[in-house]
């Protein structure tokens, strides 16, 4: 365990400026929890960025504060996990410096470590793309719900690791608009969803 706390990435990287580089930087980067002392990792193959106070798709546009949003105005490096249509856990990455209110989307991730315990907590009997592709499937494989809302991605129960055995070009990462925000009128059109499109666990291509 020691060997990959000195890989986990500081709160530091987290309150960076630039949410959408964030977000593309994110790729290719390792995501682990350990929630009833089960381990399981992935490599982060998708994320959606989203821009606090001028983003139409941003559930804090113009300020928007309530007892939801209220850890997105905390400082980098914490989650933001809400209900999606009652049924969906998603979790997200609070970037940025205290009040500014970014966040990323982990959309997807390639399985790595304990893919018998995704398996189950999927209900599921073998390992394919859907286990871990789109961000519902992979909070439920990863077991992290709204109970690990506000929870710092500097403790122990989820957190992401450099991973310098996994490499990729530039020309592997593709860039295009974000998935299901057509309520967010031009904002829908931002070129700020990014996707490793060599990995066949991508919600959507």
């Amino acid at each position: 365990m020691n060997k990959n706390l000195s890989k986990k990435i500081p709160a530091s990287y987290y309150q960076q400026e630039d949410v959408v580089a964030i977000a593309k930087d994110l790729i290719g980067k390792k995501i682990v929890s350990n929630i009833n002392d089960q381990l399981t990792s992935g490599i982060i193959t998708e994320t959606e960025a989203y821009r606090g106070y001028d983003d139409k798709a941003c559930h804090a546009h113009l300020g928007k504060f309530t007892d939801r949003t209220k850890v997105m105005y905390e400082d980098g490096g914490v989650a933001y996990v809400y209900l999606c249509y009652g049924i969906h856990n998603l979790f997200n990455i609070i970037t940025n410096s205290k009040d500014q209110a970014d966040a990323i989307l982990i959309r997807a991730v390639e399985p790595v470590d304990g893919v018998e315990v995704m398996l189950e907590r999927r209900n599921k009997l073998k390992l394919d793309k859907t286990l871990t592709s789109g961000p519902g499937n992979f909070s439920k494989a990863f077991a992290l719900d709204k109970s690990h809302y506000g929870a710092f991605l500097t403790g122990d129960l989820v957190w992401i690791e450099e991973n310098d055995q996994f490499r990729f070009r530039e020309s592997e990462i593709t860039t295009t608009t974000r998935i299901g925000i057509d309520y967010a009128q031009e904002d829908k059109d931002l070129p700020w969803r990014f996707y490793l499109n060599t990995s066949k666990f991508i919600s959507k291509r």
